[in-house]
C-alpha cells in the first residue's frame, strides 16, 4: 500500500546478485509506475526507465531535452511501487562530470537500483537515429569515473552506455567497453548491436556483464530471451514495448468511439475495473480505513 516496502538497499543487492548469478534479468520498460506494478506481477526481474519513454510521455523527441529533476521523478515514482530493481536511463548525466556525479545522488535518493550514463555528445539523441556523435573516449572515461566516485551506496549499479560501434566501428566500441570497466563500471551497454555475431564479438572480448536493447523498429535484430542467454548477455531491456503497445491500443480505441460514437464494442479490450482495483490493492486501502483512520467521537 502506497509505496513498496522493499528497501532501496535491498532491491540494489538484488540486481547485483542476478548479475552475478550468470541468469539473464529482464527489465520491460515502465511509462508509469501503475506499468511497473504490472511488471512486477508478471514476473519480471527488473524494471527499465527509458530516457526516450521519459521524453515522449513529455510529448519531446528523445534529443536531449529532458532534465534531471524530470527523469529522477519519475524515477522515484516508479521504484516507490515496485519491490523490483529499477534502473534508470541518465543519458550523458546531464552535463559535465561533475553534473554526472550529481546526478548518480539524486537518482541514489529516489531509490532506484541503478543507471547508465553515455558517451555521447551532449545534448544526445536516441541511439539508433542517424547523425548521432560520440566524446572522445577520455572525456567518456571521466563521466564513468565521476558516477563511480560520487557513488555513496556501492550496491548501486554504474553502468557504462557506449553508442561507438554505429560510430566509430565495433573495435572502438570494444576498446571503449573494456576501458569503462575498468573505469568503474559494473555493466556495459553497447547500443545498436547488428545481431548475434555482433554480440557474440562483443561478449568473447569484454568480461563485464553486458546489457541489450531490445527496442523495436531500429538498428538491432529482436533476438529472443534464450537466444540473449546463450550469447551470455546479462540484461535485457524492453524500452519502450510497454509505451508502444498502450499508444496503439489508444489510437485504435479513440478512433472506433470517433467513428462510432461509442465504446461498447471496446469493453473487451479493455483491463476491467476489478482488475485495475485488484492490482492497486484497493482491499489494503480499505483496511486501513476500517482499522485505523475510522473513528467515533
Amino acid at each position: 500500500m502506497l509505496h513498496d516496502p522493499t528497501p532501496a538497499a535491498d532491491k540494489r543487492a538484488a540486481f547485483r546478485a542476478g548479475l552475478a548469478a550468470g541468469r539473464l534479468l529482464r527489465f520491460p520498460g515502465a511509462f508509469s509506475p501503475l506499468s511497473a506494478m504490472l511488471i512486477q506481477r508478471h514476473g519480471f526481474e527488473g524494471v527499465y526507465v527509458s530516457g526516450a519513454v521519459v521524453s515522449a510521455d513529455l510529448g519531446l523527441p528523445d534529443v536531449g531535452l529532458t532534465t534531471l529533476t524530470e527523469v529522477s521523478q519519475r524515477a522515484q515514482q516508479i521504484a516507490r511501487v515496485t519491490a523490483l530493481p529499477a534502473l534508470v536511463d541518465a543519458d550523458t548525466g546531464f552535463g559535465e562530470p561533475m553534473n554526472v556525479a550529481r546526478t548518480v545522488q539524486v537518482l541514489e535518493d529516489a531509490g532506484v537500483a541503478g543507471m547508465h550514463v553515455e558517451d555521447q555528445v551532449n545534448p544526445k539523441r536516441c541511439g539508433h537515429l542517424a547523425g548521432k556523435d560520440i566524446v572522445d573516449r577520455g572525456t567518456a572515461v571521466k563521466r564513468v569515473k565521476a558516477a563511480v566516485a560520487a557513488r555513496r551506496d556501492p550496491r548501486f549499479v554504474i553502468a557504462a552506455r557506449t553508442d561507438a560501434a554505429a560510430v566509430a566501428g565495433m573495435a572502438e566500441a570494444i576498446e571503449r567497453a573494456k576501458a569503462y570497466a575498468d573505469a568503474g563500471a559494473d555493466l556495459i551497454f553497447p547500443e545498436a548491436m547488428a545481431d548475434e555475431a555482433d554480440w557474440a564479438r562483443f561478449r568473447a572480448a569484454v568480461g563485464t556483464p553486458i546489457l541489450a536493447n531490445m527496442t523495436e523498429f531500429g538498428k538491432s535484430k529482436l533476438l529472443g530471451a534464450k537466444t540473449l542467454h546463450d550469447l551470455g548477455v546479462n540484461v535485457v531491456i524492453y524500452p519502450v514495448t510497454l509505451l508502444r503497445l498502450a499508444m496503439r491500443a489508444a489510437e485504435t480505441g479513440l478512433a472506433a468511439i470517433e467513428a462510432r460514437g461509442s465504446q461498447q464494442e471496446l469493453l473487451g479490450q479493455m483491463q476491467h475495473r476489478r482488475d485495475l482495483y485488484d492490482l492497486l490493492d484497493y482491499r489494503a486501502y480499505n483496511a486501513f480505513d476500517t482499522d485505523i483512520y475510522n473513528f467515533e467521537i
